[in-house]
């Protein structure tokens, strides 16, 4: 899965093109609970691991916090040598919007025949 921030995948940057964002079954659970889905108390999301896993580079990850009206992704952890992404802050009402479109969409997901 790849995470598109005003046109930038902020995956890709921080942990190279060898590395993978968050799997969709994770990010996106059938259970309709995101991690990415934002709240008043904020959590740690794991957004991504370089090639050589996150067990010996670190992990790409971000605090997701709601504060009223605005959605800020902030206090990144990047794996070691990587430039960490800047603060971000989105409209509350479209990003939640856009996790329950992304959640409703499982695209991803191939039904055996």
């Amino acid at each position: 899965m790849r995470l598109w921030v005003d046109g930038e995948d902020v995956v890709t940057g921080a942990v190279g093109a060898e590395g993978r964002g968050p799997l969709a079954e994770e990010a996106l659970p059938a259970d309709g609970h995101s991690p990415l889905s934002a709240r008043d108390e904020g959590r740690r999301v794991v957004l991504g691991e370089p090639e050589c896993t996150g067990g010996c580079c670190g992990c790409l990850s971000v605090l997701v916090q709601r504060h009223g009206g605005v959605v800020e992704w902030s206090d990144w952890q990047a794996p070691a040598g990587r430039v960490r992404p800047p603060t971000f802050h989105f409209d509350a009402d479209e990003y939640e919007g856009e996790v329950i479109r992304a959640l409703a969409d499982r695209w991803w997901q191939v039904q055996a025949m």
